[in-house]
């Protein structure tokens, strides 16, 4: 059960001095004088997950192997003959172990089908035997790629060939599940599961089952479901671990319940269970997200104080939540403080960039840097320009707007459904009746059809009094909790 608030935050050592102090110096178009020192490219955050060890440290024979795959995938992939017929040819080297290796390679290029292949083909070699292990790798490869009914299949297939499923089948059946669109069902489905299991000795949930439960309701913010998957596991033998923690206090934050998450960091570090990057980044985005800029600086510092490192997604949460309380000024420190520490900002930065200056009245600085953007990337993701629309709609600059689509799709952009929703709403809640039918003629040009939910959301803007989130200066803090490093 979720434990009673305690003092917050005082394990971390948090200090009460700001990393961004209100004295930071003042800059002269900063973004655009750091754009141009540092290139422009699209690149994905940095993984707050542990580094895998290297292949020469996982065991005798595993860089061969490695190398074996390698080589098969390369020949097989000239386009010249089938996987499968490249696998024939090393019939006499392939094992299990090298099949496992290309459903994990496959499965990250989006081939789901070559990985059947793959597996009808081992099911024909005399050293193939039936493996919990074998379904488990398929059966999460295809719900990764949105293929719930082939996970089903697998699960079955797996019951007919002889296998009783165990633990970790039923968690990667669970995850497929949580894949799928429909996330009230799948959440129902897994919950399904979950009781299931418990009722079956060999397959009871072990502290995975209950870390992927507790990330997907943290995920849905439920968090009535989020304290009975606590409590469940409080009352069972399980020990909770770093992941399980995370998911908590992530379910917390995301729904604002501050005390609540401080209480569980106090239960954590009393555990000896030591905070590592994803627990700083989620104490950042919660603090951020309700404004405790206080709080968030003093978690940040503490991070650069601690073992461990900042991420792309910890400056990416303070830009965000900085600019969204209309902190010009501390949100460009915080990019600032990321460059000095030798960090390459990644599309979502500049996007986060964007979305500061829209909230900041300063459009005509987000354009800067998407047309900066433009003319040094090869490729640009649509939802950096959704972000620079965004930063127009906020302005009131909507035939702007307008003309930026324009000047997009003559660029080669694609729209997308989020791209046509978002303008549709400022459009209908501006009563821009012009710029609204021109849109629909866009989205008729490329057939995009709107559906229910795209006109309720859009009804849903009449309703909406605020333009933007109010500053920090206009939010009651008075029922905030402040922290003091002596506790």
């Amino acid at each position: 059960m979720p434990p009673n608030p305690a003092p917050p935050l005082s394990s971390l050592q948090l200090s009460t001095q700001s990393p961004f102090p209100f004295s930071a110096p003042k800059f002269q178009r900063p973004t655009l004088l750091l754009l141009r020192r540092i290139p422009v490219r699209a690149a994905s955050s940095v993984s707050t997950r542990p580094k895998k060890k290297k292949a020469a440290e996982k065991g005798n024979g595993q860089p061969e192997a490695e190398e074996l795959v390698r080589v098969i995938l390369r020949k097989a992939g000239d386009g010249k003959e089938p996987l499968v017929a490249t696998l024939s040819k090393y019939v006499k080297v392939v094992r299990t172990e090298h099949c496992f290796m290309l459903f994990e390679e496959l499965g990250k290029r989006d081939s789901w089908l070559q990985c059947l292949e793959v597996f009808r083909w081992m099911q024909r070699q005399r050293w193939y035997i039936a493996d919990n292990g074998i379904y488990s790798k398929l059966i999460s490869v295809m719900g990764k790629k949105g293929q719930t009914r082939m996970a089903m299949w697998l699960f079955s297939e797996m019951r007919k060939s002889g296998c009783r499923p165990d633990t970790s089948v039923y968690n990667s059946l669970i995850t497929a599940h949580l894949h799928s669109r429909d996330k009230a069902k799948a959440l129902s489905k897994a919950l399904g599961y979950f009781e299931k299991m418990k009722g079956i000795e060999r397959c009871q949930p072990n502290v995975v089952t209950y870390n992927i439960l507790l990330r997907a309701f943290a995920q849905a913010r439920d968090v009535k479901q989020v304290n009975a998957l606590f409590k469940d596991l409080d009352e069972s033998i399980i020990s909770p671990d770093i992941y399980t923690y995370n998911g908590v206090m992530d379910a917390y934050g995301k729904n604002g319940m501050l005390k609540e998450m401080e209480s569980v960091l106090k239960r954590m570090k009393s555990n000896q269970c030591k905070p590592d990057t994803i627990t700083f980044n989620l104490l950042i985005d919660a603090y951020g997200r309700r404004q405790a800029f206080d709080k968030m600086e003093q978690v940040f510092k503490s991070l650069l104080h601690s073992k461990e490192k900042p991420t792309l997604p910890t400056f990416n949460s303070m830009i965000t939540n900085y600019g969204k309380a209309r902190l010009r000024e501390k949100a460009e420190f915080a990019f600032k403080k990321m460059i000095d520490l030798g960090f390459k900002p990644s599309y979502v930065t500049y996007e986060c960039l964007i979305t500061t200056y829209g909230y900041c009245d300063c459009a005509s600085r987000a354009r800067e840097i998407f047309d900066e953007m433009i003319n040094t990337q090869k490729a640009v993701q649509i939802s950096t320009l959704n972000a620079m629309l965004d930063a127009y709609c906020i302005n009131d600059l909507h035939y702007e707007a307008d003309k930026l689509l324009d000047y997009a799709i003559k660029k080669g952009f694609v729209p997308n459904a989020s791209t046509y929703r978002l303008l549709y709403k400022a459009y209908t809640k501006a009563n821009m009746k012009e710029l609204l039918d021109n849109l629909l003629k866009r989205m008729d040009e490329q057939g995009i059809v709107p559906n229910k939910k795209f006109f309720l959301e859009a009804l849903e803007a009449f309703g909406s009094s605020q333009k933007r989130p109010k500053s920090s200066h206009e939010i009651d803090a008075s029922n905030m909790p402040q922290i003091s490093a002596k506790e």
